[in-house]
């Protein structure tokens, strides 16, 4: 596991609150920074998570850190499950989902809610899928979180988590360092009312454990059936795992 990192240094806050904080100040511009930082590719590494959700046919499906509700919104427009929750600590972010929701008129079919991915308001074996996308490497306590995600999802049930990792081969690792360490900072402090977010982005990114690492922590919390898949040269990671 890497050093913590949380978005504001100087803050007394938790982590779980400075995050929350963080998202409400960015939800705004949220969604257009995010398709310029990612040069777009956000969007087909989160169509692969749909497809792999899509082909066990779930009837209920939880979506944490779902943000503005991107990949819920998804998931309603391409399964045929009745029911899917996004969940998030940031009422900012939920906020401008919900405005998406209510614009594609799927508010009978995806409810927003906000909570804690580390105290998940569900009964145990609720779900018959779960997905996190960008939002595992913001979590407080990475295991207790994963341990939430585990009990409320049903045996056989399908995880899914898609997060940024860092590319080991020349010349991608080198490029990847320039990127994130001093290009996506500065185009979040040109384009964001809080300078601090972006960078605390790239770092968590940075830090965040990837590849084996983070398989031996699905593991240690009781997921099978684990396997990751490298997007793009490695800058991100589809895991994929079960109950």
């Amino acid at each position: 596991m890497g050093k913590k990192v949380t978005p504001y240094k100087d803050s007394e806050l938790t982590k779980k609150k400075q995050v929350e904080q963080m998202f409400d100040n960015i939800s705004g511009n949220y969604d257009g920074l995010n398709r310029v930082i990612s040069l777009g590719t956000d969007v087909s590494w989160r169509k692969k998570v749909v497809q792999a959700v899509a082909a066990t046919k779930p009837e209920t499906i939880l979506d944490i850190a779902t943000g503005t509700g991107d990949l819920a919104i998804q998931m309603a427009e391409e399964t045929n499950a009745p029911k899917i929750i996004g969940l998030d600590l940031s009422e900012g972010m939920l906020r401008e989902g919900r405005k998406k929701i209510d614009r594609k008129d799927l508010d009978s079919r995806i409810e927003m809610v906000q909570g804690d991915s580390e105290a998940l308001p569900f009964e145990n074996d609720s779900f018959d899928a779960i997905t996190v996308a960008f939002g595992v490497r913001n979590f407080e306590d990475l295991e207790k979180g994963l341990s939430e995600i585990q009990r409320v999802l049903k045996p056989g049930g399908i995880f899914v988590v898609l997060e940024t990792s860092v590319p080991t081969k020349f010349p991608f690792k080198q490029g990847y360092q320039v990127y994130s360490g001093a290009i996506l900072p500065l185009i979040g402090k040109l384009f964001s009312k809080d300078k601090d977010a972006y960078s605390y982005l790239s770092e968590s990114a940075a830090n965040f454990p990837y590849g084996e690492a983070f398989n031996n922590i699905l593991q240690k919390t009781g997921f099978i059936d684990i396997k990751d898949l490298p997007q793009t040269f490695g800058v991100s990671t589809i895991y994929i795992a079960s109950k």
